[in-house]
């Protein structure tokens, strides 16, 4: 008996609007992504990599843990991982393909948080998931008869948690940043015993859909939006692929998604804490300056508004974490950058210069903030450093 041909763009408007009855998502692109999220765990065998989904918010209370359960009810074998263990999440993925997990991981904060501590099997777990063929190796068996074996690692990853999550997590992820609803934000109430069938029903559909289309997006490699490259473009590129199979107008708005929400998490994620230092340099301390000593530079520094600098663990930026961070960079002589000695008024101080930072800046930074008559001003040191 011939399948009946599915409406993939009709289908995933039903997805998004059974999202639209329970969740308050930030943005309209939040939608798209979530919807196009929940298609491509039905066909993540077709794809080389499957990008993790993000709700974080600062407090609780933001709609994140319904936006999971929503999902649960449309993704394929959804298995919820709060308190899995490494070692469970390792075998439940190493299951025959067509039992693969989604897994569904709420409060990670708990995990990752800054009370947690590291976790680095899990973190190791969700990095390598990412991509398809990545294995992790454990060793099994007991005292002297043990042996390395290899786990399968590749599924799809929803999360929820306060706070962020570490950055190697971060770029591998759609991020939906959830606030809490305001009063004139309405949504259904969401009922297990009522609503669970429903999101069934669509992904069973889903499923059938992704039949119909697995060849098509087999190695599809979706034209990206303009300035999307690099770990942003593999993580939507599954995305934007659902979106051209599905036609209408997905593929126009699954696009002005993925540009909005890579800009977004490109402003609210200040990358690594070396980019962040990197780009803080440039933009707010060697401004109009060709070279600042150290003592200036921890000065301005942890003076910034908004900045980690001067509360890095319980204290400021001090010499010797400064250069401990920017010896990891190097000057376009493929040197690392170190202090050297600036000739001050005061004497020789050990110092920076911009031009050692230049090839950082262009390689890691994101690129200036147009600079305003003020914000172009060199900056002067202060009158308890004197300099040349």
């Amino acid at each position: 008996m011939t399948q009946q041909h599915i409406d993939g763009a009709a289908l995933l408007n039903e997805v998004e609007a059974f999202h639209r009855r329970f969740n308050v998502f930030p943005t309209q692109a939040a939608y798209v992504a979530v919807a196009l999220w929940d298609a491509h765990a039905h066909l993540i065998d077709s794809f080389d990599s499957t990008p993790r989904i993000a709700f974080l918010s600062p407090e609780p209370g933001s709609g994140k843990s319904r936006a999971l359960e929503v999902m649960e009810t449309l993704v394929p074998n959804k298995m919820a991982a709060v308190d899995a263990s490494p070692s469970a999440l390792f075998r439940a993925v190493s299951g025959v393909d067509g039992d693969r997990p989604t897994i569904i991981f709420d409060e990670i904060d708990t995990v990752f948080g800054p009370k947690a501590g590291d976790n680095e099997q899990l973190r190791g777990f969700l990095n390598a998931g990412h991509r398809r063929g990545r294995l992790m190796y454990r060793c099994v068996g007991d005292g002297a008869n043990q042996t390395v074996q290899g786990f399968p690692s590749y599924c799809a990853v929803a999360m929820a948690g306060l706070g962020s999550l570490p950055d190697t997590i971060l770029t591998r992820s759609v991020i939906v940043r959830m606030r809490r609803r305001a009063r004139n934000e309405k949504v259904e109430p969401y009922r297990i015993g009522d609503h669970e069938k429903e999101g069934h029903a669509i992904r069973d559909r889903l499923a059938a859909w992704a039949d119909q289309v697995r060849e098509e997006v087999r190695g599809a490699r979706p034209e990206m939006p303009e300035g999307v490259t690099d770990r942003p473009a593999d993580v939507w590129e599954p995305l934007l692929a659902v979106a051209d199979a599905a036609g209408g107008d997905w593929p126009k708005r699954a696009r002005i998604a993925c540009a909005e929400l890579v800009r977004a998490s490109q402003a609210d994620d200040k990358g690594s804490l070396g980019i962040r230092l990197l780009t803080d340099l440039r933009d707010h301390v060697l401004i109009g300056v060709d070279k600042l000593p150290t003592i200036a530079i921890l000065d301005r520094l942890n003076a910034l508004e908004d900045a980690p600098w001067a509360d890095l663990h319980g204290k400021p930026l001090d010499s010797r974490r400064l250069s401990k961070m920017l010896r990891e960079y190097m000057t376009a002589d493929n040197e690392p950058i170190v202090s050297r000695n600036i000739r001050t008024a005061g004497g020789i101080l050990k110092g920076y210069f911009a031009q050692d930072l230049q090839d950082a800046w262009v390689r890691y930074c994101p690129p200036p903030p147009q600079q305003s008559a003020t914000s172009a001003t060199p900056l002067q040191p202060s009158s308890q450093h004197p300099l040349a």
